[in-house]
């Protein structure tokens, strides 16, 4: 398959890096599908990923969160008998990396492995300052904060036009 450059259309824009790495995304048409995964919404603000990775144990897996994206990696368990022989194989032990594509604010709080499944609770949490905020409306012009030294000058003019 040829890989697209798309660097051209990103030389003059700013902020749209995001867009790009999503794009690089989207282009990888063999992406796996090893091990399978859920995406469950919890609540309003709250995401759990659940993959089954059997097989796996805790120090086999490793969770990273950078840039907006989460890695999940897992490497091939180590066999514990040599003198072992399989006559059918049929859980997967390869190693995996399986990466996610977070929105902004996503926070990964936490994971936990159970029963062959790895859990990753998320949740979004957008900063105060970007959060929408009730202006309330009031009576006469709003009050804005003076200049020192125009504030004299403002408040001499209030009083002669109220005496006047």
């Amino acid at each position: 398959m040829n890989a697209l450059d798309l660097s051209p259309l990103f030389r003059t824009a700013i902020g749209f890096d995001r867009l790009a790495r999503l794009m690089d995304t989207a282009r990888a048409a063999d992406a796996p599908s090893y091990p399978p995964y859920n995406i469950e919404r919890t609540a309003d603000d709250a995401y759990t990923l659940t993959m089954a990775v059997a097989g796996f144990g805790q120090d086999d897996i490793e969770i990273t969160a950078q840039d907006n994206v989460l890695v999940v990696s897992g490497k091939a368990p180590q066999p514990t008998d040599d003198n072992s022989r399989f006559l059918y194989r049929g859980i997967a032990g390869r190693a995996f990396e399986r990466r996610f594509v977070l929105a902004d604010h996503i926070r990964v709080e936490g994971a936990s492995l159970e029963n062959g499944l790895l859990h990753v609770a998320l949740k979004r949490e957008v900063p105060e300052a970007l959060k929408p905020r009730r202006i309330a409306i009031g009576n006469g012009r709003p009050q804005q904060p003076a200049i020192e030294g125009r504030a004299e000058a403002a408040n001499s003019q209030e009083g002669q036009a109220q005496a006047a």
